[in-house]
């Protein structure tokens, strides 16, 4: 999940380039193809993938307008599991989003600039961090550049929700949590301000958070 997420590829189409299987484990020192085959150049697709990978990522883990947010659905769900359980399948619609926090929304998404492929909720050190809805925690740790103590959960097939930059992380990869469930903590951001940086990504790629979470209320 850590190497589709840094990359900006659905971590389902990685899995399968590679010949890997659910839960996707993978090992030390182990090439992964980042790209189909057929968009290599001739003199490269003449070697198996498997191999010499012509485009191999190593497995070593390496992350306006203002308004208040409301985030406060759901507050109160406290369960989280240790269920390793793949989730199944659902359909898109069956995603109910919440806020991950409150506070001052200080950008808004802009694809075309890489430090605002989310929204930055300013806050305050130690805030709670929720999940914005069911899912299974599958990252949390600090081995992706620039996104610090770092949270991704994955909601379907299709959606995963990351929470960077938190002063702690209270789940661990793996874990079944709720919508509302506490999963981190706010800590420091860039420019040194109390925030949490926040994605959500539609088959790998980041899209708008604010598409997805309830509308901000004045």
């Amino acid at each position: 999940y850590s190497i589709a997420w840094r990359y900006g590829l659905d971590f389902t189409e990685l899995a399968q380039l590679n010949g890997i299987s659910e839960p996707y484990l993978i090992k030390p020192g182990q090439q992964l193809v980042l790209i189909k085959p057929q968009t290599l150049p001739p003199a490269i697709t003449s070697t198996t993938a498997s191999a010499q990978p012509a485009t191999a990522a190593s497995t070593r883990q390496a992350p306006a307008t203002t308004g208040s947010l409301s985030g406060e659905t759901n507050r109160h769900s406290t369960g989280v599991g240790t269920s390793a359980n793949i989730l199944p399948a659902v359909a898109d619609k069956d995603v109910n989003w919440q806020w991950p926090t409150d506070g001052k929304l200080l950008n808004r998404f802009s694809s075309g600039d890489l430090n605002k492929r989310g929204i930055d909720i300013a806050g305050k050190i130690g805030q709670p961090v929720y999940a914005v809805a069911d899912g299974k925690v599958v990252y949390s740790g600090t081995g992706l550049a620039d996104y610090g103590n770092l949270v991704i959960v994955k909601h379907n097939s299709t959606y995963l929700s990351a929470y960077a930059f938190n002063k702690s992380r209270l789940v661990k990869e793996g874990m079944q949590v709720k919508s509302g469930t506490k999963i981190a903590v706010m800590g420091m951001g860039k420019d040194n301000q109390p925030m949490l940086h926040f994605q959500i990504r539609k088959k790998g790629k980041p899209v708008d958070p604010l598409r997805y979470l309830p509308d901000i209320k004045d």
